[in-house]
C-alpha cells in the first residue's frame, strides 16, 4: 500500500518516451499572447501586472547590474508557478517532485552567480568566506565552514522544492484515501476529514506558489553578494 502512494512520483513514460518533457512544455502553451493594443482583456491585464509587480520585488535588492537577470528571474518563476499548479489536477504528473530537475535549475543559476563574483569583483566574493573582525585561530575553521556552506546552497534550493512538494502530495494522497475508507463506516468523520481536504488543497495552492516565489528569491540574493 505505502508503494502506491510513492507511484505518483515515478516520471511517466508512453511507447519508451519519457513524458516529464511534455509536462516541462505543456506550460509554455497556456500563456496568453501579449498584444500591441493599449486596452487588453482581463486575462492578459492581469497577467502583465502579476509580472510587473513580482519582477519589482525580485529585482528590489539587487544593483543595475543584476537587473540583466530580470527577464530570466521571472520567467523562471512564472514556468516553476505554473508546473506547481499544474502538478495539484488530478492524474497529473508534477516535474518538480524530482530532485533531479530541481538541481538541473539551481546549479547552473547558482553557479553563474559564483562565476560573475568571481570575474566582476574577486576580493568582495572571496571576502564573504571570512568574516571581518574573526580571530586568527578561527580563521581556518570559519573558510572551511563558509565554503562548505557555500556549495550547499544549489542542494538546499533543489532538496527545498522537492520536499515541500513531495509532502503535500503526499498528505493530500493520504487524507484522500481517508476519507474514502471512513465514508462507508463513519460517514460524519469522512465528511469532517473531506474539509480538511478541501483546506489542505488550499494551502498546497499557497504552497506551489510561494516556493516557486522562495526559490527565484534565494537565487536573486545570492545574485545580490555577487554583483
Amino acid at each position: 500500500m505505502m508503494v502506491s502512494f510513492f507511484d505518483q512520483f515515478a516520471s511517466p513514460s508512453y511507447l519508451g518516451i519519457p513524458l516529464i518533457a511534455v509536462a516541462i512544455a505543456l506550460p509554455w502553451v497556456l500563456y496568453p499572447t501579449p498584444s500591441s493594443r493599449w486596452i487588453n482583456n482581463r486575462l492578459i491585464t492581469a497577467q502583465e501586472w502579476f509580472i510587473n509587480r513580482s519582477t519589482n520585488q525580485l529585482m528590489l535588492p539587487l544593483s543595475v547590474e543584476g537587473h540583466k537577470w530580470a527577464l530570466l528571474l521571472t520567467s523562471l518563476m512564472i514556468f516553476l508557478i505554473t508546473i506547481n499548479m499544474l502538478g495539484l489536477l488530478p492524474y497529473t504528473f508534477t516535474p518538480t517532485t524530482q530532485l533531479s530537475l530541481n538541481m538541473g535549475f539551481a546549479v547552473p543559476l547558482w553557479l553563474a552567480t559564483v562565476i560573475i563574483g568571481m570575474r566582476n569583483q574577486p576580493t568582495v566574493a572571496l571576502g564573504h568566506l571570512l568574516p571581518e573582525g574573526t580571530p586568527i585561530p578561527l580563521i581556518p575553521v570559519l573558510i572551511i565552514i563558509e565554503t562548505i556552506s557555500l556549495f550547499i546552497r544549489p542542494l538546499a534550493l533543489g532538496v527545498r522544492l522537492t520536499a515541500n512538494l513531495t509532502a503535500g502530495h503526499l498528505l493530500i494522497q493520504l487524507i484522500a484515501t481517508a476519507v474514502f475508507v471512513l465514508l462507508p463506516m463513519m460517514p460524519t468523520v469522512a465528511i469532517l476529514t473531506a474539509a480538511v481536504l478541501f483546506l489542505l488543497t488550499l494551502l498546497e495552492v499557497a504552497v506551489a506558489m510561494i516556493q516557486a516565489y522562495v526559490f527565484v528569491l534565494l537565487l536573486s540574493l545570492y545574485l545580490q553578494e555577487n554583483t
